[in-house]
């Protein structure tokens, strides 16, 4: 959000008081109000990427031979390095995250609606990030991302809970976007696509 704050909160002003209808209500506390909630997250020990602010706590991140270091109130990677510890140290960034470099085995991210599942898509090659396919989600995989749903909690809308998938088959939040989830439907195969957008339409139909 960063370069637009001040626009965003008079955007939110506005609707607020002239009660206008939108769809992602602004009660949610993740990427709605920038990157504190994975700090958040962390100290309340849910399965997120290890991530500290302040370079005095790098160790706890344990031995990493990079680092990437994140706008708090980014987006779509701007601001965003992978730095060494040295050139963290050197640089000593403030007011920034600071997250170890992961060899993961792929990004996987699912789509809810409210509270409820709609679909999962995944990047088979880290490589390219949106060069995305359907993944068929486990059962360990939704109790994984719903519970980030419910730590949310957000009145209505559409949340992407992004996801890597780690080497020991584990998966770590690496972003819960509800703010302007992009949902890649034209991915999806025509019947899921169509369910998504019923459901969609259903819960429209609700709000007005």
């Amino acid at each position: 959000m960063i370069g637009y704050q001040e626009y965003f909160d008079g955007f939110v002003k506005t609707v607020q008081k002239q009660n206008i209808n939108i769809f992602n209500s602004f009660d949610g506390k993740a990427d709605i109000k920038g990157k504190q909630y994975l700090l958040d997250l962390m100290n309340t020990e849910y399965p997120v990427i290890p991530t500290v602010e302040h370079i005095k706590e790098i160790d706890t991140l344990g031995d990493s031979k990079k680092y990437i270091v994140k706008i708090k109130n980014g987006a779509d990677s701007i601001g965003m390095e992978i730095l060494t510890k040295e050139e963290i140290l050197k640089a000593k960034p403030e007011g920034k995250l600071i997250q170890p470099f992961l060899d993961f085995e792929y990004e996987v991210t699912f789509y809810y609606l409210d509270d409820k599942f709609q679909y999962a898509l995944y990047a088979p090659q880290k490589e390219k990030r949106w060069d995305l396919q359907e993944y068929d989600a486990t059962p360990e995989d939704l109790d994984f991302a719903k519970q980030f749903i419910q730590w949310n909690n957000i009145k209505t809308g559409i949340t992407r809970v992004d996801a890597c998938r780690m080497k020991d088959g584990s998966l770590l939040l690496v972003e819960l976007e509800d703010l302007n989830p992009f949902l890649s439907i034209e991915l999806l195969s025509e019947e899921k696509r169509n369910s998504f957008m019923d459901n969609w339409v259903a819960v429209l139909k609700k709000l007005t």
